[in-house]
């Protein structure tokens, strides 16, 4: 028997049991990424003038906002009955099931909050984040690739995928659908290169940010034409909604970090110059 020309992925979700505890690649993929975003944006917020302390203050408050925000963004827009039934099913990421546009929101208020607190420049700390979220998204999507989880419509398209591990998350195990964390992790490399290039050419820290939110904000409107799901205002789906505000957002972010002294203190590594000593008193000439 011949099978059609597409792309079968036989992959287990998950890649290791022990007892109860499984190990997901979806888990593995954004730990992974977590690794390689620290790489990556440590070097560039040290040498915007963030201390070493100032960034781990920063970094641990934040991952755990944006696991939060993922998760509780993702569980409001589904219904409500089975999460209020069983509460615990809140926290089951094994379920699938987290929303990126929550996790946005859940580290811009964390590191909004922590910036204040420490005197740090706004716009400097959340562009050191924007290198670090696209890289986490990018390894992200390669979990979502293995889980089946992001998939668009059925298609008879030859780069279609076919998952065939029971195990999987698609509907159907027999149909071809687009592969759309295939086109969601192209997007991210593209918009990872592009900020790369850009890291140091904005006068105005937080113009980075400013352009990764549009920039993902579009790009998650015009992919969203190829998933499947629900219609849920004007023809959009609700994350192209999400994106329009988030287009919104990025606009105002622009005005204010152009236009408002948003440095809540000045960070400068230079050495303390010494204190002066007393007046040195002029030796009386001899008559």
């Amino acid at each position: 028997m011949v099978m059609p020309a597409f792309i079968y992925i036989n992959i287990d979700p998950v890649l290791a049991q022990i007892g109860p505890i499984a190990l997901r690649w979806y888990g593995l993929m954004y730990d992974v990424g977590i690794v390689v975003g620290l790489l990556l944006a440590y070097p560039y917020a040290r040498r915007k003038g963030l201390t070493e302390d100032d960034i781990w203050t920063a970094v641990w408050p934040s991952i755990l906002a944006g696991f939060v925000g993922a998760r509780l963004y993702f569980v409001i827009q589904q219904p409500l009955g089975p999460y209020l039934a069983e509460p615990w099913r809140i926290i089951a990421t094994w379920e699938g099931g987290m929303a990126f546009y929550g996790a946005i929101i859940g580290v811009v208020i964390s590191f909004f909050v922590v910036a204040r607190r420490r005197g740090m420049s706004v716009g400097t700390l959340f562009d050191a984040g924007v290198l670090f979220a696209v890289v986490g998204q990018a390894f992200g999507r390669i979990g979502n690739i293995i889980n089946g989880d992001i998939v668009g419509a059925p298609t008879d398209l030859p780069w279609g995928f076919v998952y065939q591990h029971p195990g999987s998350f698609v509907a159907d195990h027999t149909i071809a659908y687009q592969p759309a964390a295939v086109y969601e992790l192209l997007f991210n490399l593209a918009l990872f290169a592009l900020l790369w290039k850009l890291r140091d050419r904005f006068a105005k820290p937080g113009m980075l940010f400013v352009t990764y939110l549009a920039g993902y904000s579009f790009g998650q409107f015009a992919l969203f034409f190829l998933r499947t799901e629900p219609l849920v205002a004007l023809g959009l789906k609700q994350a192209q909604v999400t994106s329009l505000f988030g287009m919104l957002a990025a606009g105002f972010a622009a005005w204010w970090f152009t236009t408002r002294d948003h440095e809540v203190a000045q960070v400068n590594h230079s050495l303390p110059m010494a204190p002066k000593g007393p007046p040195r008193l002029k030796p009386k000439r001899k008559r």
